[in-house]
């Protein structure tokens, strides 16, 4: 049997993103391991989005655009029940590595995460046409 860090670098696949010899550390982070896990979770953070504006903004299919993506913004930035659950969605699938370096510089990765996260949700705004079970 493989051990769990193994399996989820396979499971995750490839960079995302190119790394080069002047790339920051943080960089690297994320184009090795936030994007692909990103792109990994999408259908489960839309499905957390989803059920986020189902139980908390009813009125979010009779809004504009310019609003919808305003609550994208205030759910994932400022709601933090909500953006820890999302963090934890991405957190969870670090290797105990990944983890310890994270850990060591979390206040970047964060940002970096919930930057990526928010403009992941706002370019598949579409998905959120109407209410649906994702």
């Amino acid at each position: 049997m493989i051990d769990r860090d193994s399996f989820l670098q396979d499971f995750r696949g490839e960079t995302i993103g190119s790394i080069g010899t002047n790339s920051s550390s943080e960089e690297t982070f994320q184009n090795k391991v936030l994007r692909p896990i990103l792109k990994l979770q999408n259908d489960l953070l839309l499905a957390a989005f989803a059920n986020y504006i189902s139980k908390y903004k009813g009125d979010f299919y009779n809004l504009k655009l310019d609003k919808r993506l305003a609550v994208i913004e205030n759910a994932v930035q400022k709601d933090v029940k909500f953006r820890n659950t999302l963090k934890g969605m991405v957190v969870g699938l670090f290797t105990k590595e990944e983890y310890l370096l994270y850990a060591a510089n979390s206040s970047n990765l964060n940002k970096r995460m919930m930057t990526m996260l928010l403009e992941r949700l706002k370019s598949q705004i579409q998905l959120f046409d109407q209410p649906t079970t994702l």
